[in-house]
């Protein structure tokens, strides 16, 4: 008969440490996952804090569907993509965003 140190150690026990406790974490870290980018698992923790979830959510399922070596880099390119058309449209974090023609006609 086995003592239960001896079986509890051939279990492999997949713990790093890390505590997610908030919502904005679980997500950045599933994105991670499903990007197959863990070793960037804090910048998309960062990314779910920062960026505004329709933006990631739009470039998720993007990147889903479509059949891309690397799933990471288009996801980000997705994301710059979406965030630049959105400001060029109109409002940014409360700042109206002037595009290049609108600055001519007020010099002219």
């Amino acid at each position: 008969m086995k003592s239960i140190g001896t079986v509890l150690q051939t279990y492999a026990v997949d713990d790093k440490g890390g505590h997610i406790s908030r919502e904005f974490q679980d997500y950045g870290y599933r994105l991670a996952v499903e990007l197959d980018d863990l070793a960037h698992t804090s910048l998309y923790i960062r990314m779910a804090k920062t960026i505004e979830r329709k933006f990631l959510e739009q470039a998720r399922t993007f990147v889903l569907d479509a059949n891309a070596r690397s799933r990471a880099r288009l996801f980000m390119w997705k994301v710059k993509d979406l965030r630049t058309s959105s400001t060029v449209h109109g409002i940014k974090g409360g700042v109206v965003i002037q595009t290049q023609s609108q600055v001519q006609r007020r010099t002219s």
